[in-house]
């Protein structure tokens, strides 16, 4: 994914949570409205970085006006001289903005923690120095699944993806060891996102809510947090709990 990098995206998204039904539906209704994107159908592979006290994931799921984060993205399992995405997301009051900036894949580490070769010293990366320079983020989870992509036929910049087969994993946290992970979500629905740069297409309104179809508020690497990371260290606190009673 090569061509025409985009660098900066100011949009809102929404999320909803088909079932296989409704997706089969909602897919019959949209296609007059939208094609295929030009990458069609591929894999997104994310390290998520955060404190060592999660700090960043713990606000978010507090759902602030302002929240913030840092990742690392490959489309696929990349090499060393594949090309990855670090990127800098934040969302304010439900207006999502996203900065991002290429790199190698063996010099995405070295570059977060602010060792920029002198032809990527950019704005972009001044701001994730500075970000790094706040939180001193560290990778903390790997999130991959396997996305679906639509554009718009008369407005490219709405988009509409499909994630299917959403998994994790809290070691190896390197893009380069492959895109294997437990199941996130395990009961076969499919993670609808809608990204829009301004009000909700009346077409797409409409179809919606014939067919049920209504947003849902849901955080991959949030609930990797809270069911998998956060449900281990308390069951490590209870397990040391009752070993020095």
């Amino acid at each position: 994914m090569t061509n025409s990098i985009q660098t900066c995206f100011k949009r809102y998204e929404k999320k909803y949570f088909l079932t296989e039904e409704q997706y089969r539906s909602f897919k019959e209704e949209i296609a007059p409205f939208v094609k295929p994107d030009e990458y069609g159908q591929y894999t997104i592979c994310n390290i998520y970085y955060d404190t060592d006290d999660y700090a960043l994931i713990r606000a978010s799921l507090d759902k602030p006006v302002y929240k913030e984060k840092l990742r690392v993205r490959s489309y696929g399992v990349p090499e060393n001289g594949s090309q990855v995405f670090i990127e800098l997301k934040k969302k304010y009051d439900g207006v999502v903005y996203k900065r991002r900036m290429t790199a190698d894949a063996y010099l995405c580490e070295p570059m977060l923690r602010g060792i920029y070769p002198s032809d990527r010293q950019t704005q972009i990366s001044k701001e994730i120095s500075y970000f790094q320079s706040l939180y001193r983020s560290s990778p903390k989870a790997f999130i991959a699944y396997d996305r679906e992509a639509y554009a718009g036929r008369d407005d490219s910049e709405l988009r509409i993806t499909f994630d299917r087969n959403i998994r994790f994993r809290l070691t190896e946290l390197d893009l380069r060891k492959g895109d294997y992970g437990e199941a996130l979500v395990n009961d076969g629905r499919i993670l609808m996102e809608i990204k829009i740069p301004g009000v909700c297409p009346l077409f797409l309104s409409h179809i919606l809510t014939q067919l049920g179809i209504y947003p849902t508020s849901f955080s991959k690497y949030g609930t990797c947090y809270r069911e998998h990371i956060l449900d281990s260290s308390i069951k490590a606190i209870k397990k040391e709990a009752r070993l020095s009673a």
